[in-house]
């Protein structure tokens, strides 16, 4: 069988366990493959230098060029601008921004690229003062800032070329995964599904009740604990992640980690809790312990207060600018077929609150009604009511859901305080009385008018899919994320990825 993204079984191809090659001919295809692996990382971070070089001189020219008056070449303001050449590079490589893992996926990239301008600036402002020098203030205030934003952006430019190459195949790390049965296959069907993070699965190990079973419903050679050191090299793997496990713990994990010494290869550890976020984990030291820390979610406090003032302000201000638009589309829903402009519909929100959501009517008046006559062709593996092609959407109503137009009366739930921009999709009450004391931490924050279902697929994903995605905000939510989350919905909405 084969393994799909859900991780559900479909086919099964038989793949040998290792395919006998020459000698010869085996070690220089392992070497070609290591090659080409290792490759496209030095040629990526080689195009991001020499990008950040010239930001860099642009950034410092154009300061020396606004200047009033010529500028000298012997004046400190030539030199400093001159030094931005070396110095910015430099200090991204420093900080670690053009590390391999942290290209094509997480914010950790952008963080350290922020670091460095804020190191930068610290610099330049130490500089300046302990040599006396007279540098102009637009270098400091305006260049560096600017340079730092640009650069975010050529990032975000390359990732999005680099996802593209991933999709194809390219670009990709060799990784065998390690455990027990079910973790391996949950992780590599993550792995699979999150294709973006160039995570390329060639081989399977895992403990000795599990390989058969295992080499059932996967589509890659699939070996014992032991069978680890020699797949990594038939098939010249970049990474080996090991599942958390009690038979991949303590002993085998540090002997694993000996054996790896020197080859290259990286090795990764999943801790077992995968939809906790990166900056929740902590590695503490405890009298020469490492312990791995992980910190509660946070529904209170500061950011919650900014979060809801962002909200409202946000929401008053696109209601004010977009009015226009939206007594356009009243109208036009209001003459196209009888019945109200704004269907309203009964949601739960937070901590299990039932608030009436308000969109544009985009069906007929009566489609409540017509659901019994419809069921069979319910396309919805949950609670949820879906179809394809729904007989009682409106002409209308069909383009405006193709870009999600019927949604922006949420906006008043949001000026209200009854949605939030970013967060979980709103529940049906039938939803919810289905919940069991994990999915009902949906409730712990407010609904989102947007959120990581939004621009994960809508209407295509599953109900587990949607599930774990609504889980997995409420688990690691903050502004960045909600910030991030606002950008690429605005690429979800254009596409009309799983809008019907």
């Amino acid at each position: 069988m084969l393994l799909n993204h859900d991780g559900l079984a479909t086919s099964h191809v038989p793949v040998p366990l290792h395919a006998e090659l020459p000698k010869e001919q085996g070690r220089v295809q392992r070497a070609h493959v290591r090659r080409a692996s290792a490759g496209w990382g030095r040629r990526y971070a080689a195009g991001l230098l020499a990008f950040e070089a010239v930001a860099a001189l642009a950034a410092g020219g154009s300061v020396v060029l606004a200047r009033p008056g010529n500028v000298d070449l012997d004046t400190s303001l030539f030199w400093a601008a001159f030094a931005l050449v070396p110095a910015w590079p430099s200090l991204l490589l420093a900080s670690g921004a053009h590390s391999e893992r942290v290209f094509g996926t997480g914010s950790d990239e952008y963080r350290r690229v922020g670091r460095a301008g804020f190191s930068l600036l610290a610099v330049a402002g130490f500089v300046s003062y302990a040599a006396g020098l007279d540098l102009s203030r637009a270098l400091v205030v305006v260049a560096v800032p600017l340079l730092t934003v640009v650069t975010m952006w050529g990032r975000y430019l390359a990732r999005c070329q680099l996802r593209r190459l991933r999709a194809r195949g390219l670009c990709t790390k060799r990784v065998i995964v390690v455990g027990r049965g079910g973790a391996v296959l949950e992780l590599t069907a993550r792995l699979r599904h999150e294709h973006y993070a160039g995570m390329d699965v060639v081989a399977l190990c895992v403990t000795a009740g599990d390989r058969a079973r295992v080499a059932d419903i996967t589509d890659v050679p699939v070996g014992g604990l032991d069978d680890v050191m020699r797949l990594a090299a038939d098939l010249a793997v970049d990474t080996i992640a090991v599942t958390s496990a009690s038979e991949t713990a303590a002993q085998y994990l540090r002997h694993l980690s000996w054996q790896l010494e020197g080859s290259g290869i990286e090795l990764l550890v999943a801790p077992g809790l995968i939809e906790v976020a990166g900056p929740r984990l902590h590695i503490r030291p405890f009298e020469g312990l490492p312990l791995l820390s992980v910190e509660q979610p946070r529904f209170e406090g500061w950011q919650r207060m900014v979060k809801g003032g962002v909200d409202r302000c946000v929401a008053a201000l696109i209601l004010v600018v977009t009015a226009p638009v939206l007594l356009g589309i009243g109208l036009a829903v209001r003459l196209s077929s009888p019945g109200p402009v704004l269907y309203r519909q009964e949601r739960v929100g937070l901590n299990g609150r039932v608030f009436s959501m308000l969109k544009f009517r985009s069906m007929v008046a009566d489609a409540d009604q017509q659901i019994d006559a419809l069921r069979d062709g319910n396309i919805s593996d949950g609670p949820l009511f879906k179809l394809r092609v729904d007989p009682r959407v409106t002409p209308l109503g069909r383009r405006l859901r193709r870009l999600s137009l019927d949604e922006l009366p949420q906006l008043i739930n949001v000026l209200t305080g009854s949605m939030s921009l970013v967060g979980p999709r709103p529940p049906l009450p039938v939803e919810v009385a289905r919940y069991d004391s994990s999915v009902s931490r949906r409730l712990l924050v407010k609904p989102g008018l947007t959120g990581l279902w939004q621009i994960s697929g809508r209407s295509d994903l599953s109900w587990d899919e949607a599930v774990r995605l609504d889980l997995r905000y409420v688990e690691n939510w903050s502004l960045a994320a909600d910030l991030l989350i606002i950008w690429k919905t605005f690429r979800a909405v254009l596409s009309r990825s799983g809008a019907y």
